[in-house]
Formats: C-alpha cells, structure tokens, sequence
C-alpha cells in the first residue's frame, strides 16, 4: 500500500526522479512570485496609506493654522510688543480673564503705570459676548492686545510663555455665579479647577516661574456665621458648587506653592461692582428692569431679614490687585524644580461696610430716578448666602489696601456708565439692549 507522501508524485517508472524534481521547482518559483507580489502589494498598500494619512495631517494643520486664533509672526508681534515694559522695575503680566469685568480694569490699571499687559479670554457666552468685545476694544485703544484662547489649551500658554517671560500672572479667568452651576456644574470643574491647573503647569514649567496672584471669592466662607470673615475663619462649609471650586482652588495652589516653589497670593473677592460690570449681578439686572419698567426680584433670608453683602467699588479692588502683585514676592522654582520655600498667601478684598439689598434698590431708583416695582421673595436654596462682611486688616497691613468708595458714589458712576454705554435716555419709554 502506497504511503501518503508516495501519492504526491507520478506513478510512471522511470519519470519519478526528473519530474519529481522540475515539479518541486516549478512549485518553488510558483510561491516565490506569488510571496513576492503580495509583499510588493503590501508595500504599496502601506506607501499608500502612509502617503494619504500624511496628506490628511497637512490638511488638518493647515486648516487648524488657518482657523485657529493664535500664532504666527504677526500674531507673536503683538504678543510681544503688548507686553513691554515702560517703567524702571515694571512688571510683564499675563491676565487671564482679560476681557472681563475685573480683568479690563486691572489691564488699564496695569498699562497706565507702565507694565506690560497681555490679556487672555475666551470670550465664552455666559453673558452677552458683545460687553467682552466691547471691553476688547477699550484695552485694544489702549494698546493692550487681548489673545482670543482658553486656559485649557496647553500648547497656548505654552506658547505664551516662550514668546514673553511673565513676571506676574495675573489669574481672573473664571466661570463665575452662584445660581448657574445648578444649570451648569461642568463649566465649573473645567474653568476653576482644570483650567487652573492648566495654568499652574504652565507657570511651574515656565523658566523663570512668575509670581502668580489669582481670584479666590468670598464665597468660600459659605456658612461661616462668624462676622466680619476673617482669612483665618473656617472655610470648609460651601454653600455652592462655585464655591466649592474657589475653595479647592486654593488648596490646589498651595500644593503648587510647596512643590514647586510657585508664588501665589490669593484675593479673596467681595462683591464687586462698577462700570463694564457683569450683567448677572444684581446691582446691573436691577438697572436694566428698573428702566425697562419690569419687575425686580428682591430675596431676603430667614425671618424676613434683608440680604446683605459688602459690595466693593471695582477701583478699590483694582488697588488691591496692583498691591498685590506689588509685594507677591519670587517665584523660587526653575523649569519645574523648587529651590526653596516660596511666598503663600490669601486676602480679603472688601469694602467692610455691608449693605442691605433693599439699600441698594434705593439706591439705584434715585439715581435712575424712577421707583422700581419689586417682588419680594424668600431666598431659595440656590447656594446664596445671607450676608458677607470682610476683615481687610491683613491687607491693609501688607501692602497698604484701604478701599475708598461707598456705595452710593460707586453706583452713581456705575449708573452713569450705564446710561452711556447702551445710549439710554430719561424719557424713553424702554431700554434696549
């Protein structure tokens, strides 16, 4: 019986050895071409691949360079040119929230003295873009060049780092509000805290580091019922989500401060007000109904006690800021590597004379000179707080902060400001804007 290897070959005597050879050849060149096709196949395949994903990168990069809002020689020309020194000792500061409230006026201050200012926004629609680009204008007339980008872009900062050596950022970038973190929390988280540490990466990483100052707010007292807050007082009890993220803000620079020998003042904010204001603060809602002849929401607290804060003219707090990058002191840090302990430290800026909201609404119609019609309700639980009051001893020690508007001054030139800026005029019968 033949084995099952013998059933491969010929059974004619005599051919077996030749053929059985030329056979095995022909077998061989027969799987060496087809081996060799698919491989020459394959290579083309790959080169194809490779050519199209690496015209799909051009494409892309060029599309992004073309989009995208940042970069280039012009670009880095005006980044550099902002951000020059024109006084003996001065600063080159970054401003994070440039367009912003606090941040337009803190840029002017900055400029006026003869620093260095780069403004940095992302000119987001939590409120009406348009007031940002307004503002945009203002610091742009003033020779103040605001960059159009988010704290979140890694490869922005970093840019802004290697085009200007910051001696100072300052950081006012924010999503701000107690009431809209109930609609939208994850605006928080992304702005407070991962936007921070965004930041912080770039500042620890810069060479040389800057001295970072950056917005804390009252709120993080939250429901602390010990008057007037004071920076050593209890701050574990937030009422509100943007709380929460102001006060984890400040135990995230602490950590930066001591691992890397970071610079960080934090200023504890205390309702602040005044013209290119925020429209979803009270004081700039009340102004807008009460012209319009609608109705104004008045909360008040427990047992019908009238809401109170201590509402900080946007000049004094502009002071406070100067005075703080002033006397920030030295990062210690270089490339990421501490040398040795650096300054930490936390402020109240406030006016220490709290007023009640129904004051306020006093206030605004004899400015305004018409009565507004209120609904007074009981405040929900939205993460608001009854009242604020500010112990501002440790800044007035430091660097010499003593706020000097009350609010019936600041809310006359607020109301000014107001009337001008969305072209109002006493005998219209309706506001628009």
């Amino acid at each position: 019986m033949p084995s099952l290897d013998d059933e491969h070959f010929p059974s004619t005597p005599g051919k077996v050895k030749g053929e059985r050879a030329h056979a095995m050849n022909r077998q061989f060149h027969r799987c060496f071409a087809s081996t060799t096709t698919m491989f020459l196949w394959a290579l083309f395949l790959i080169a194809l691949t490779a050519s199209y994903l690496s015209f799909q990168s051009f494409v892309d990069t060029g599309s992004r360079y073309l989009t995208a809002s940042w970069g280039g020689i012009q670009w880095e020309k005006q980044v550099r040119t902002s951000a020059e020194i024109r006084r003996s000792g001065g600063f080159s500061v970054l401003v994070t929230g440039g367009a912003g409230f606090v941040g337009t006026h803190v840029s002017l201050a900055l400029k006026k003295r003869g620093d260095g200012v780069v403004g940095l926004d992302n000119f987001n629609n939590y409120y009406d873009p348009s007031l940002k680009r307004a503002r945009k204008t203002l610091l742009n007339n003033h020779g103040i060049f605001v960059v159009e980008g988010d704290i979140n872009d890694a490869r922005l900062l970093a840019k802004l780092f290697d085009v200007v050596a910051f001696t100072h950022v300052m950081h006012l970038a924010a999503q701000a509000g107690v009431r809209y973190a109930m609609e939208n929390p994850h605006s928080y988280v992304h702005s407070n805290i991962a936007g921070l540490v965004a930041l912080l990466e770039a500042c620890k990483s810069a060479n040389p580091q800057p001295a970072v100052v950056w917005a804390s707010s009252s709120s993080v007292y939250g429901l602390n019922e010990k008057v007037p807050f004071s920076e050593a007082d209890r701050t574990d009890q937030p009422a509100s989500l943007y709380a929460a993220t102001k006060k984890a803000g400040e135990e995230i620079t602490h950590t930066y401060n001591h691992i890397y020998g970071l610079s960080i003042t934090g200023l504890r904010f205390f309702t602040v007000y005044g013209p290119w204001g925020r429209p979803d603060m009270a004081y700039f809602s009340f102004t807008r109904n009460i012209l319009q002849g609608k109705p104004i929401t008045v909360y008040r607290g427990k047992n019908r006690v009238d809401l109170a804060r201590d509402f900080t003219y946007i000049d004094d707090i502009v002071k406070g800021c100067l005075g703080s990058l002033d006397t920030a002191g030295k990062s210690t840090g270089s490339g990421g590597k501490k040398r040795g302990p650096a300054p930490y430290r936390i402020f109240n800026l406030g006016n220490t004379s709290p007023v009640t909201v129904p004051t306020l609404v006093g206030i605004l119609e004899r400015h305004l000179k018409m009565k507004a019609k209120k609904n007074i309700v009981d405040m929900p639980g939205n993460g608001d707080v009854p009242f604020t009051h500010a112990n501002i001893s440790l800044a007035r020690m430091e660097f010499g902060y003593k706020p000097t508007t009350d609010l019936q001054t600041g809310l006359k030139k607020f109301v000014r400001w107001y009337l001008n800026y969305y072209g109002y005029n006493h005998g219209q019968s309706k506001l628009v804007n």
